[in-house]
């Protein structure tokens, strides 16, 4: 039987026009705002009103674009000389969209498709999200392969492993014990954590998970704080927040360590180099360190994918 991989994500804007698109694809997504459809869709006209001009201007400041599908390409290229299938990205709310991939794998007869989330933590909003969105664009396209989905991998070894390279690779031959390593996750309202989605204890397992095997590494940090970015709106999000964290420092070295993703995007780039690091900046941090996703460079992040990819190919029913 022929194999394909889809490697799924929620996708960055690639030019300025596509900022307006993403978000109304998110927040037309009952996942993001479980809803009735109505309410869904004059909340979230209100939200992109109120966003749109600020997030377009975020954008110019990292060169217009989202590195988000670039970066996925380029893993892709790297994961193409380990696994004998072919691999497709699958973007949630922008452009290269599942259908597409889709299309061409029913084309092609493709038979079996392999999920791999690229988000570490499950969560309605993000990994649940992006399978109904496969399975729906399979669905309206008559197209019925049989379907495997990686599961999620937020206390997996490797993962784990993968997780401290960045973070020794951030830190080069700074003394760690100077510094609070503030481990950043993307937030969620805290409603959403209360319907019974898994992703803050999931979250809080990767945290444990990533100190034990520091303490066993010897990489040794003055405090190790999780944190959560990305608040949007005035409802009560999960906490603490990075930048309140930021704005009350305990300690004028740190080292931010994106928790929750795989491939550097906005929110990366934007929200932790840009603005979080103007908030140390005006602050007077003495260093403010970000921390790199694995992006394609991470060979033990690749190695995983495809370590996981096999045996799910040759094990799970």
């Amino acid at each position: 039987m022929k194999r394909a991989l889809l490697l799924l994500n929620m996708g960055g804007a690639n030019n300025i026009n596509e900022v307006e698109l993403f978000l109304r694809n998110m927040f037309s997504d009952k996942n993001i705002l479980p809803i009735n459809k109505v309410l869904r869709k004059f909340i979230g006209n209100i939200i992109i009103s109120k966003r749109l001009d600020e997030v377009k201007e975020n954008f110019e400041l990292i060169g217009g674009k989202s590195p988000l599908t670039t970066l996925t390409s380029e893993l892709i290229d790297k994961l193409s000389t380990k696994l004998d299938m072919p691999i497709y990205m699958a973007m949630r709310y922008v452009p290269p969209f599942s259908k597409e991939a889709l299309l061409q794998l029913k084309k092609d007869w493709v038979g079996e498709l392999i999920l791999f989330p690229m988000y570490p933590q499950y969560s309605t909003t993000t990994t649940l999200s992006s399978i109904e969105d496969i399975q729906q664009i399979c669905e309206e396209i008559n197209y019925h392969p049989t379907i495997k989905v990686i599961d999620s991998y937020y206390d997996d070894f490797e993962y784990i492993k993968a997780s401290y390279e960045q973070i020794i690779d951030a830190i080069k031959d700074k003394n760690s014990i100077e510094y609070d390593l503030l481990l950043s996750a993307h937030g969620l309202p805290v409603s959403i954590i209360k319907n019974g989605d898994p992703y803050e204890k999931q979250v809080e397992a990767n945290v444990s998970a990533l100190k034990t095997y520091l303490k066993f590494k010897g990489l040794e940090f003055n405090n190790i704080k999780l944190v959560y970015q990305s608040k949007v709106g005035n409802s009560s999000w999960l906490e603490p927040s990075l930048v309140d964290t930021i704005r009350n420092p305990t300690n004028s070295k740190v080292i931010i360590y994106p928790l929750a993703f795989t491939i550097d995007n906005s929110e990366t780039i934007f929200e932790l180099d840009i603005e979080t690091r103007e908030i140390a900046k005006k602050l007077k941090y003495d260093d403010f360190i970000v921390a790199k996703c694995f992006n394609s460079n991470n060979n033990q992040f690749i190695d995983f994918i495809a370590k996981k990819v096999n045996y799910i190919k040759y094990n799970k029913p």
